[in-house]
């Protein structure tokens, strides 16, 4: 069976809760209460997002998610008790869309899934008029979204590619952080930290010095521009 939602999270309560109140908006929610309970969902079942707790009883959700980002490129959004600032980076910098701190609000958390829904929705939309971009080292193709750099393949989770492709699209243009938060991730919630840490994984993939870019450069205080370099 396919579901929207699947929650991963050891804390039954709060889990059967969530996904209580997601199912009595539309959002068709499953559960799974350890890695061992996910693993066997998706041998039979699947699921368009994913909710992911740190803390799992049978190991780590920062495991679990490494090992699902060799399989998939479906959205995980972390929700965890654990406020450091490491915590976050790790969650967003193995793979993770978005960081969710418990407790959480049911209806802000709906509205993330939503959003993250509703662009996953249209991955396979066209990306404006270019089926194609290359500029030097760099070559993307929108319609396999397929990115590579000096001919080697570059991996990117379905929301990097989406940040890229959309500050391609605007190149040479100044993009604000604001309207990335309203354009890719169609999420008003979502903050600076997770977009930083987004745009450092990009520039990870694709620039020749990581900290000296060419092609995603940095607006101070307005946002940031794509340049052909």
């Amino acid at each position: 069976m396919q579901y929207d939602c699947l929650i991963i999270d050891d804390e039954k309560l709060l889990a059967d809760s969530t996904a209580e109140y997601f199912n009595l908006f539309g959002v068709n929610t499953a559960v799974a209460y350890s890695a061992a309970h996910c693993r066997k969902f998706f041998e039979t079942d699947s699921a368009q997002l994913l909710l992911l707790d740190i803390n799992l009883g049978d190991g780590s959700g920062f495991a679990l998610c490494r090992e699902l980002r060799e399989k998939t490129e479906i959205p995980i959004l972390f929700i965890s008790a654990r406020s450091s600032d490491d915590d976050k980076i790790m969650a967003l910098h193995i793979g993770g869309d978005d960081y969710v701190q418990k407790p959480y609000s049911l209806g802000v958390l709906l509205a993330k899934v939503q959003a993250v829904l509703k662009r996953y929705g249209r991955q396979g939309a066209s990306c404006g008029e270019k089926e194609s971009y290359r500029c030097g080292r760099l070559e993307i193709d929108f319609e396999t979204r397929q990115v590579s750099v000096e001919g080697r393949p570059v991996k990117l989770t379905a929301l990097e590619f989406r940040l890229l492709s959309y500050l391609v699209r605007n190149e040479d243009r100044v993009v604000a952080k604001r309207e990335l938060f309203e354009k890719v991730w169609e999420d008003k919630f979502t903050g600076d930290g997770t977009l930083n840490v987004h745009i450092r994984r990009l520039r990870e993939a694709i620039e020749k010095e990581p900290g000296n870019p060419e092609h995603i450069l940095t607006v101070w205080g307005d946002g940031y521009r794509f340049h052909r370099g």
